[in-house]
C-alpha cells in the first residue's frame, strides 16, 4: 500500500461564510485505491500558491510512502531545506496530507481513527460554539452588541451547549499588542455580564481577543470579565508573544489562559507549557502538524495538568478529526464548532457531525467516518483574491473616530 495520487479542492464558503473564505480539502489515494480525505487550514499565501505547497511536499517527501509511516513523513517535512523549525505553511500542507493518511489507515483496517490513537476515552465530545449573527443581520452590528450576543447565547444554551464563545474586545489588526480602549473593556464587561444573566449556570462564557494585547493590556481586560467567571481568555497576547510574557498575564488572572490555534509543531506548545502561559491548548489539526502531532501535544499538556481544546475555523473534515482526537486523549475539555455543524459544512460531507445537547457523538465508521460530496464541493469553487483570514490593518484609535467594530474573519 504506496500513497499515489493527489487532488486538491479549494472550497468557497458561501454566505454567511462561518468558518473561512474558503476550505482546502485534499483527497489523496493509494494505488490500490483507497481515497483518504484531509483539511488545510494554515494559509498564510493564497490558495493557487497553496496548492502548489501541497502538492510539493507531497511529491516530495509522501508519494510512493505507505499511509501507516506518518512520523517519517513528518521528520522528512520537518527537516526538509535544512530546517527542522515549526514552518506554519509547509507544515499547514503536511497536515491536511497527513489527515489523509489517518483516513486510509483507518479504513484499511476497518477501523475509526480514534481507535488508532488509544481507543475510546468517551462516548460523546462536549462542543462550543461562537455566538454568529441571523444570515440577514448585520454582523458589524450584531457583533457590537451586548444585548444581541446575550439573546443568541440564551438560544445556543437551551440546544443544550454548555460553552459559547465571544471576542468583544475591538478588531484585530497586523499591528504589535496594544491596550485596550476604554470602550473596549466596557464593551468587554458588558458582553460577559449580559450573556451571564441570560445563560446563568447553564453555559460557560469562552472570552477570545485574538491576540490583541500586550501582557498589561490583557491583565486590565481580564480584571473586567473575572467577575463573571469565564472558563477561559484565549489567546490574550499575540503568538509572537515570548512565552514568558504570557505567562505574566496567567499568574495574574483567575481565568484560565487558552492559546494555540496559531501555533505550529509540538515545539511551540512545548514553550508555552514550560512557561506557565496556557493551562489549556487550541491546537487547529490542519496546521499544528496533524493527527499524530497533536496526539503528541495532549501528552505533553497531560504531564502539565493541562487540558486540549481543538480549534475549529474551517470546514468539515478539520471537525472530524478534531473529533476523534478528542476522544481519544484523557485530557479533552471541548472541541469548536460552527454552529451546529449543519447548513453547508454538512452539505459538503456524506455523514456529517452535528451537535447534540452540546455534544458530538464520535463517529464509529472506519477512517474520518466521512468523505467530500464532491459535486457539492466543486461547484463551489473559491474565486476570490483573499486569504482564508484576513486581518485589519488600521492602527487602534482611541477616540471617537476609532473604526467600526467587527469580528472580521476569525
Amino acid at each position: 500500500m504506496k500513497l499515489a495520487d493527489l487532488d486538491v479542492i479549494t472550497v468557497g464558503n458561501p454566505p454567511p461564510g462561518f468558518g473561512g473564505r474558503y476550505f482546502l480539502f485534499v483527497k489523496v489515494t493509494t494505488a490500490c485505491g483507497i481515497i483518504g480525505w484531509g483539511e488545510v487550514y494554515a494559509a498564510t499565501v493564497g490558495p493557487k500558491a497553496m496548492e502548489a505547497v501541497i502538492r510539493d511536499v507531497f511529491e516530495r517527501h509522501m508519494e510512493r510512502t505507505h499511509p501507516r509511516d506518518v512520523e517519517l513523513m513528518y521528520r522528512r517535512v520537518h527537516s526538509a531545506g535544512f530546517s527542522q523549525r515549526p514552518d506554519p505553511t509547509v507544515m499547514g500542507a503536511f497536515s491536511g496530507l497527513e489527515m489523509a493518511c489517518w483516513d486510509i489507515w483507518g479504513k484499511a483496517l476497518g477501523q475509526p481513527v480514534w481507535a488508532l490513537l488509544g481507543g475510546r476515552m468517551r462516548v460523546r465530545v462536549r462542543a462550543y460554539t461562537y455566538l454568529y449573527p441571523d444570515p440577514a443581520e448585520d454582523a458589524g452590528a450584531f457583533y457590537a452588541s451586548p444585548s444581541r450576543a446575550a439573546e443568541v447565547a440564551d438560544q445556543f444554551a437551551s440546544q443544550g451547549f454548555t460553552a459559547v464563545k465571544c471576542d468583544p474586545a475591538g478588531p484585530y489588526t497586523i499591528h504589535g499588542g496594544h491596550q485596550p480602549g476604554l470602550a473596549d473593556l466596557s464593551r468587554s464587561e458588558a458582553f460577559c455580564a449580559q450573556i451571564r444573566e441570560a445563560v446563568g449556570d447553564r453555559a460557560d462564557i469562552l472570552f477570545g481577543t485574538h491576540g490583541q494585547f500586550t501582557p498589561s493590556g490583557a491583565i486590565r481586560m481580564a480584571e473586567r470579565i473575572a467577575p463573571f467567571s469565564p472558563l477561559w481568555f484565549e489567546e490574550p497576547c499575540p503568538p509572537d508573544t515570548h512565552p514568558d510574557d504570557l505567562a505574566q498575564v496567567a499568574r495574574a488572572t483567575s481565568i484560565p489562559v487558552a492559546s494555540g490555534e496559531r501555533l505550529t509543531t509540538k515545539v511551540e506548545f512545548a514553550a508555552l507549557l514550560r512557561a506557565g502561559a496556557a493551562s489549556i491548548l487550541q491546537p487547529a489539526l490542519g496546521r499544528v502538524g496533524g493527527i499524530w502531532e497533536a496526539r503528541k501535544i495532549a501528552a505533553l499538556a497531560e504531564s502539565y495538568g493541562a487540558q486540549m481544546a481543538p480549534h475549529l475555523y474551517a470546514g468539515p473534515i478539520e471537525f472530524a478529526a478534531n473529533i476523534h482526537l478528542a476522544t481519544a486523549i484523557p485530557n479533552a475539555l471541548i472541541a469548536e464548532s460552527i454552529g451546529d455543524g449543519r447548513g453547508f459544512h454538512a452539505d459538503l460531507v456524506d455523514r456529517p457531525l452535528y451537535v447534540e445537547d452540546g455534544h458530538v457523538t464520535p463517529s464509529i465508521e472506519p477512517g474520518l467516518g466521512l468523505s467530500v460530496n464532491e459535486d457539492v464541493a466543486r461547484a463551489h469553487p473559491y474565486t476570490g483574491d483573499g486569504l482564508h483570514l484576513m486581518m485589519a490593518e488600521e492602527p487602534i484609535r482611541y477616540d471617537a473616530a476609532r473604526p467600526s467594530f467587527g469580528r472580521g474573519d476569525g
